[in-house]
C-alpha cells in the first residue's frame, strides 16, 4: 500500500486499491532483487500465529530478476 510503517490493507478491496495505486505512482528499474521482499514478507507473515490473517504478496516486474537463486531459496525457505 505504499506506507512501510503500517504495509497491511483490508480485504480484497484493499489490495485492489493497493495494486492500482501502484500501477499508477511505481516506476519500474533494475537491479530486480526480490528475496530481500519476500523473506520481509514472510517475517511479517510468521508473526501471526493464530490463522487470524493471512498475507498476499504481489511481485510485479518488468524484466530480469537480478538475484534469481536467492529468490528461489526464499521461496523455498518461506514456503
Amino acid at each position: 500500500n505504499n506506507n512501510a510503517e503500517n504495509p497491511s490493507c483490508a480485504g480484497i478491496e484493499g489490495v485492489l486499491e493497493s495494486y492500482l495505486q501502484s500501477l499508477r505512482t511505481v516506476q519500474l528499474y533494475g537491479p530486480t532483487n526480490f528475496a530481500p521482499v519476500i523473506n520481509q514478507v514472510a517475517g511479517t507473515a510468521a508473526q501471526v500465529t493464530d490463522g487470524s490473517q493471512y498475507h498476499v504478496l504481489l511481485i510485479i516486474t518488468d524484466g530480469v530478476i537480478s538475484d534469481m537463486l536467492q529468490t528461489k531459496e526464499a521461496i523455498v525457505s518461506v514456503s
